[in-house]
């Protein structure tokens, strides 16, 4: 799953903020907020729903590989593609 760094980056690659993530995901904005600054983990369910939330906007999600885990956009033309 994904760390809130991570979360963190993928909005600011999107330009997205917490309260339109809050409602892409269908989850409360404290629920972000509060994984962003660490407070607390969300539910399976709810972080899953994060997750994807920020990869139907176009992030990809780099897992760790020996240089710790990362966020990129999408391919322009993949995502046209998908």
């Amino acid at each position: 799953m994904i760390a809130p760094a991570q979360c963190r980056a993928a909005r600011a690659l999107l330009e997205m903020d917490q309260a339109v993530l809050a409602s892409a995901a269908n989850v409360s904005r404290n629920t972000i907020v509060d994984f962003e600054k660490g407070r607390r983990v969300p539910t399976p369910n709810n972080l899953a729903a994060i997750q994807r939330a920020l990869e139907a906007a176009g992030v990809e999600f780099i897992a760790e590989n020996g240089g710790g885990p990362g966020v990129r956009l999408r391919d322009r033309k993949e995502m046209s593609h998908a």
